[in-house]
């Protein structure tokens, strides 16, 4: 793998090849990744895997036509070649007027920002096996879990570096830790499975594996003998393990392909009150060890925080650069890629902010609700925003979590389970989406 410095040279090596071979603009994008993870099975170890790559992408732009390639072998003959073949494809692309790099004047100058997002943590084999062991033994050390599917431990390394022939040249490195553990309860057809896991940047954030695992058994001994509800009408809570998903539709509905195709049931939603006033959804690149903060785009383009949701009003897209061209807008600095194929807009951590009351108030007037812990399936028209997702989780009966309950739909449609969401005060950041608990009002339930 090589440094930041020299994945960035790397990849500028690469769009000055692409200029001499013949191209009008390019841009190159380095990726490097190198992960150790540690399986365990029933107190045995059970897999080691190490997995390490490099590979470079290479756009180019011949008038309006474009293409991409992309090689895992960085030597100077393979980028030679991989820069002539790029720009002979380039040469047989339909046009895109539409297609094009970053405006030069929009670009990221300077030194970007320091995002704390790399531990230079090294750690062995060993340690992650004795850290899966703990996790899954405390798993299974839960009263009434009966079978384990395992514990993991594993702990990587990536780098990503950017350079355009508009002048862009960036590249940044983060770590990675995680510990997981999924087991079962019950015995026979009453089984019932549930999991734990963190992921963090920093090895000092994560939590301690002995608490993953045990939160695990409890929370798949807690699933045992579940009940049908009746269908019908019926208050819905989210468990912040599963409200994110909240938040990933209205970024599959709002980014810039999504529009620009008119395939989203948000289409004339912007600078409209999507939600209701006490919401808001903070989209934060900038946020320091966070899952997936960058200090650029994947375009050269500068991040920074975005309030998405802004007091209920739907205040932006996210926009590439050939999305915002589409549509008569400026790119918003979301663009994200792999090493093949053309940038798409994504968010980076998002996060919906706290309401006033606890859980518990949130719930206290429910005579009997649904409180959701897992969601199944996909189930979202994106055109129409029609919803409906199988679930299982925990009667609420008279404003308190009771029985479990299984095989359960849960149905409705996001504009108005967007406006009808209330949130809870214990927000904590702990994914890449983080929400709190959600009540969600005028569901539609199927279930006995």
């Amino acid at each position: 793998m090589l440094t930041t410095k020299q994945a960035q040279e790397r990849a500028a090596d690469l769009v000055a090849r692409a200029l001499k071979a013949g191209a009008d603009a390019a841009d190159a994008i380095y990726v490097a990744d190198a992960a150790t993870g540690v399986q365990v099975r029933l107190g045995a170890l059970e897999d080691v895997q190490r997995s390490e790559g490099e590979e470079i992408g290479l756009r180019v732009f011949v008038g309006t036509q474009s293409a991409s390639a992309s090689s895992s072998d960085l030597s100077t003959d393979a980028l030679e070649k991989l820069a002539e073949r790029a720009v002979a494809m380039a040469g047989q692309a339909p046009e895109d007027h539409y297609a094009g790099l970053a405006p030069e004047e929009l670009l990221m100058r300077g030194v970007p920002a320091d995002l704390d997002l790399d531990d230079g943590a090294d750690v062995s084999p060993q340690i992650l096996r004795d850290r899966a062991l703990a996790a899954e033994d405390a798993a299974r050390a839960v009263a009434g879990v009966t079978n384990s599917e395992g514990g993991s431990a594993s702990a990587g390394r990536a780098i990503m570096a950017l350079a355009t022939s508009a002048g862009f040249s960036g590249s940044y490195s983060g770590s990675s830790h995680g510990v997981s553990a999924s087991v079962l309860a019950g015995e026979g057809s009453a089984m019932q499975r549930d999991y734990a896991y963190h992921s963090v940047r920093h090895l000092a954030d994560l939590d301690d594996a002995t608490a993953i695992g045990r939160e695990a058994g409890e929370k798949a001994v807690g699933r045992l003998n579940p009940i049908k509800l009746k269908s019908g009408p019926m208050p819905v809570i989210l468990d912040p393990r599963v409200g994110g998903s909240m938040i990933g539709h209205l970024i599959g509905a709002i980014t810039g392909s999504a529009i620009a195709r008119k395939t989203s049931f948000l289409l004339e939603a912007l600078g409209t009150e999507v939600f209701a006033p006490h919401i808001t959804i903070i989209d934060d690149p900038h946020r320091v060890r966070g899952l997936r903060s960058r200090p650029f785009d994947g375009e050269g383009l500068p991040t920074q925080r975005h309030a998405i949701i802004d007091k209920g009003v739907l205040t932006t897209w996210l926009l590439d650069a050939a999305s915002a061209r589409q549509l008569g807008l400026k790119p918003t600095g979301h663009a994200s890629r792999g090493v093949g194929g053309p940038p798409g807009a994504g968010a980076s951590n998002l996060h919906m902010a706290a309401g006033t009351q606890s859980p518990a108030e949130l719930m206290a007037d429910i005579t009997e609700g649904f409180y959701v812990t897992e969601l199944i399936g996909q189930g979202v028209n994106g055109l129409t925003g029609d919803y409906s997702r199988g679930a299982s989780g925990f009667v609420i009966r008279n404003g308190q979590i009771a029985e479990a309950v299984a095989e359960v739909t849960i149905a409705g449609n996001l504009k108005d389970m967007f406006r009808n969401l209330t949130p809870a005060n214990d927000l904590t950041f702990r994914y890449g989406t983080n929400v709190p608990t959600l009540r969600l009002d005028g569901m539609m339930l199927a279930g006995d």
